[in-house]
């Protein structure tokens, strides 16, 4: 069941502008924005507070990608899902903080329901206080899905910590709250494209 329905179509026009094909960071300035919740603490209850402009809705969004393409606008803290005639589903996201912002053209390689998590070597060298391991659950920061992208260590995936949508916080990852992921894993098979634009 999702908490969010879909609202009326906003007449705003979002212009899709291509970008470079391997990922790559940029030196724009995107500063955290609010600490990191400790892993395991469950907060998904919160996603009741999430404001409205990051809730799950239909918004005119003129591209000329397929339907089916998922985009992600790091600047503005969004991902859209292409569909037909001019529309896109919007989602709000939580986004990586400053020095974790990328861009690039890449395929779902993989979905996973309730991942477990393992944070990667470079991450447990800045955050050593990390578990080296978390089962999948309710109180794991990979939330209830996670697409991943390409070769990257990136992927888009749910929270367990809501307030942190609309935030820079991560590294790298894209989160979306857990209703939002499930909506948007049900509706990409794996290879669908995904378009990260860092502008």
């Amino acid at each position: 069941m999702h908490r969010f329905a879909p609202a009326a179509l906003l007449l705003a026009v979002v212009v899709a502008a291509p970008v470079p094909a391997s990922a790559q960071t940029y030196d724009r300035t995107y500063p955290i924005t609010m600490p990191e919740p400790d892993p395991g603490v469950d907060h998904t209850a919160r996603d009741v507070e999430l404001p409205p402009e990051y809730r799950r809705t239909s918004v005119f969004y003129r591209s000329g990608y397929p339907p089916g393409t998922i985009i992600v606008n790091s600047a503005d803290r969004f991902l859209y899902l292409i569909q037909n005639n001019n529309v896109a589903l919007r989602y709000g996201v939580g986004v990586g903080r400053d020095g974790f912002r990328w861009g690039g053209t890449h395929r779902i390689t993989r979905k996973a329901e309730w991942p477990d998590w393992t944070p990667p070597p470079e991450m447990i060298q800045r955050q050593p206080y990390l578990p080296r391991f978390m089962a999948g659950g309710p109180g794991n920061p990979m939330g209830a899905r996670a697409l991943y992208i390409g070769a990257t260590v990136y992927r888009i995936h749910g929270t367990n910590a809501p307030e942190t949508i609309g935030q820079a916080v991560s590294s790298g990852c894209f989160r979306l709250v857990n209703a939002d992921i499930e909506d948007l894993y049900a509706r990409v098979p794996v290879g669908t494209k995904v378009i990260v634009q860092h502008r």
